[in-house]
């Protein structure tokens, strides 16, 4: 029997992808480490990585790995690091975007989702189509407008639906990517995205 650990859907065996914590300038600003935890896959020196969401992308190669103060040659899923990538800035990453394997992961805009409010007492409120919302995944937050589904005027407290999301900019996404959302400053529901959509 002996089963392997390299499971298809190990996220070991997947691309690299790593959500930017922090960026922290290094050499008066002349370079930058780019901090968080790895999702998937695993990164060596050596390795290119690229930039997905909020407008801005491009590729950049992996000088030094930083886990927790020592300096390693490879890091995988589960450990948070520090990358120095050759050539990137202070100003040339930002948190909310992710470092993953070139051209694993797109980055869109506009997408259909399942969303479910949470109760009245717990911060639901009404949803109409129109509602700004504040979308958290990854570790980006930021803001949407949602359209309800046609027939459907109000989405109330603990209510589900099929919903359009268009973001104020595009973010790294896939399908089945979890989410949570925030209204009138508060938690107000999650969802998963259904499908992404061209625009």
């Amino acid at each position: 029997m002996g089963e392997s650990l390299h499971h298809p859907l190990n996220p070991v065996d997947k691309p690299f992808l790593m959500p930017v914590s922090d960026v922290f300038p290094l050499r008066q600003g002349r370079a930058a480490m780019f901090t968080g935890a790895i999702e998937r896959g695993h990164v060596h020196t050596g390795d290119t990585v690229e930039f997905v969401g909020l407008g801005s992308g491009g590729c950049a190669l992996v000088t030094e790995i930083d886990a927790r103060g020592a300096r390693v040659d490879e890091a995988a899923v589960g450990m948070n690091v520090g990358l120095v990538l050759r050539g990137v800035a202070a100003g040339g990453g930002e948190q909310g975007q992710v470092l993953a394997a070139p051209g694993s992961i797109g980055a869109h805009a506009h997408f259909t989702a399942e969303i479910e409010l949470l109760p009245e007492d717990e911060g639901g409120r009404d949803v109409v189509t129109g509602s700004r919302l504040i979308f958290y995944t990854y570790t980006a937050a930021l803001r949407g407008t949602v359209t309800l589904p046609q027939g459907l005027d109000t989405l109330r407290p603990h209510g589900r639906a099929t919903v359009t999301v268009a973001l104020d900019k595009p973010l790294a996404l896939e399908e089945g990517r979890p989410f949570a959302f925030r209204h009138y400053g508060r938690a107000a529901g999650s969802g998963i995205v259904s499908r992404l959509l061209e625009r």
